[in-house]
């Protein structure tokens, strides 16, 4: 009998320092742990290089909400829906829209409106082919997808359209990319 409990107490001691050791990336999403020894934990922070194709398998960075966004402050309602961020052309497009039964639309809002990625990229519009005037105004507002040669969105996880005094101080629009897996 002190025998098997002997027994016993060896197989539990050994189960316990087993499960001490194993790694929890389990309970830590977007952490990856690297197995040896030390198991460290790592993040997983995999580096995307935009003008390359992926790899099979591979996550890429894609614009997956392309889905028109809705400012309502003061007397103006505006909608804006990009058009073309994941295969921009000569420029960066968005489909905009302005409703209100008080204010006059007729702005040039190439001239109130900005785009910026978040890795600090600022650019104006460069058109607005919208109607000038009335009080339901729709049309397409344009950023030059090149800056000083090179890609605007290059790099880029994160762009913000702002649009200032448009019956409010600022509004801004806000749309990012996500990490898929490639077939």
């Amino acid at each position: 009998m002190k025998r098997q409990i002997g027994i016993f107490l060896v197989l539990l001691s050994l189960l316990i320092a087993g499960c001490a050791s194993a790694p929890v990336a389990a309970s830590n999403p977007g952490v990856q742990t690297t197995s040896g020894v030390e198991n460290e934990a790592k993040e997983q922070e995999p580096e995307l290089n935009p003008t390359l194709q992926p790899e099979a398998g591979a996550p890429a960075a894609v614009w997956s909400d392309l889905s028109a966004q809705m400012d309502e402050q003061g007397a103006v309602t505006v909608e804006i829906r990009p058009l073309n961020l994941d295969q921009p052309g000569e420029t960066l497009d968005f489909e905009v829209r302005m409703d209100t039964h008080s204010v006059d639309l007729s702005m040039d809002l190439a001239a109130l409106a900005t785009l910026t990625t978040d890795t600090g990229r600022t650019v104006q519009a460069a058109a607005w082919d919208g109607g000038a005037g009335g009080h339901h105004v729709s049309g397409r507002l344009s950023f030059p997808a090149r800056l000083e040669g090179e890609q605007y969105l290059d790099g880029a996880r994160q762009i913000t359209l702002t649009l200032v005094e448009v019956a409010a101080p600022e509004r801004t629009f806000i749309w990012t990319q996500s990490l898929v897996n490639t077939p």
